[in-house]
């Protein structure tokens, strides 16, 4: 498996995917061996050293801002294709695949992709799987749309106006080497049937360990009007969401309760949100060690996505811990119908605030919600249930 980054601690989506299939993988007597990248020694208390037959790790790559741009002007590759390529780790893994026969290869998102063409030749025996965290070109594509509409925002959208064709041509380069392909949602399998019609593309949810969120132990003193919301701050549709959510609802729901308060949990808040830290009711925590605290204290959680794809583990997370959940449609894409019905859908400013106002007042509606999101999340999304399939697509790939 490779990964952007050891998926442990497991504190942001991609390292919540990878850990649950790592650890469902040796469960279920398969021999792992994880190439990442990591900065320093590797600490050895981590679970993935009970998962993983081996590890290895390299220093993450530094690329400069000025190489960026020399690339977005003048190389016509897309810059998610580049990101985390390192000639360091290229050897790694030849020398890895030099060593051991592998059944397969599988790379963990598209930054991690662009090295599939190099196992291919160093081992054509092995099964290539890509496991795309997202249909990147349609997520570039959306979130150019939203940033579009403000002129503020105006380069961010001539970025994604020029990545995405490169993007999608990329995308489609990694679509048709794989041998398996593993969309998120069925929304992302759609876009990524597109880039390669004759492959099937199978979808393997999100998922999370579901009996890690359901105790109430650990709570915090955020106030009876808590309005949570999680996620790694410096994630593009995640900045848009909070500063989106602080400026039109935070306020419609503050002139009916003054008394409720906006958490933003999540590490390495964007320089966007500075200013929002002077916004009165509204704090930003930075990394946390556990983010179960904060959804067991929260009266409501919010999830005012305007951009993105994939399934939302962030939701996941809040329906485990039997969270009241307020979303925007977009936030709840790619959701199983029955888990839908578990959150209340809201798009407007008007509409979302109101619908928080309603659940602010309602506490037996909200732990109803939170009973069923609890149910959804376990029968749909825990890995007991999702490791099973994912066995079932190697299968079928004749992965042995």
């Amino acid at each position: 498996m490779l990964t952007g980054s050891l998926p442990y601690p497991p504190l942001q989506g991609g390292a919540l995917r990878s850990f649950g299939i790592v650890h469902g993988l040796h469960a279920a007597g398969h021999e792992v061996v994880l190439l990442s990248f990591h900065e320093g020694a590797l600490n050895g208390s981590t679970p993935l050293t009970q998962y993983c037959a081996h590890i290895e790790t390299v220093p993450p790559p530094r690329r400069r801002l000025r190489q960026r741009l020399r690339d977005l002007l003048l190389s016509g590759q897309a810059d998610i294709a580049r990101r985390l390529y390192s000639h360091e780790l290229a050897r790694c893994l030849q020398a890895l695949l030099g060593e051991q026969e592998f059944d397969l290869v599988q790379a963990e998102g598209l930054e991690m992709a662009c090295y599939l063409p190099l196992a291919r030749a160093a081992a054509p025996q092995a099964r290539l799987c890509y496991d795309a965290f997202n249909a990147e070109y349609a997520l570039q594509q959306e979130m150019g749309r939203i940033d579009r509409a403000d002129s503020g925002r105006w380069p961010a959208a001539l970025y994604s106006l020029l990545q995405v064709p490169r993007i999608r041509a990329f995308e489609q380069r990694i679509c048709c080497l794989a041998d398996l392909v593993i969309a998120v949602s069925p929304e992302d399998a759609a876009a990524l049937q597109t880039l390669c019609p004759e492959k099937e593309i199978p979808v393997l949810p999100n998922g999370i360990f579901v009996e890690r969120y359901t105790s109430s132990s650990a709570q915090l003193e955020l106030g009876e009007a808590a309005l949570v919301f999680t996620g790694t701050m410096d994630y593009r549709p995640n900045v848009d969401a909070m500063l989106w959510f602080v400026k039109q609802v935070l306020p419609l729901v503050q002139a009916r309760v003054p008394e409720a308060q906006l958490y933003i949990v999540g590490q390495k808040p964007h320089n966007r949100l500075t200013a929002l830290r002077e916004t009165a009711g509204v704090h930003l925590t930075g990394r946390v060690p556990q983010v179960q605290p904060y959804l067991h204290s929260a009266a409501v959680y919010v999830a005012p996505l305007r951009m993105g794809g994939g399934t939302r583990l962030k939701i996941m997370e809040a329906m485990a811990a039997g969270c009241a959940i307020v979303a925007t449609h977009t936030a709840a894409s790619g959701l199983h119908p029955q888990a839908k019905r578990a959150l209340l859908l809201a798009d407007s400013a008007a509409e979302m605030a109101q619908t928080i106002l309603t659940l602010l007042e309602d506490e037996a509606k909200r732990q109803m919600l939170g009973a069923e999101a609890r149910r959804s999340v376990a029968a749909y999304y825990d890995w007991s249930v999702l490791i099973p399939q994912l066995l079932a697509l190697y299968g079928r790939e004749r992965v042995e």
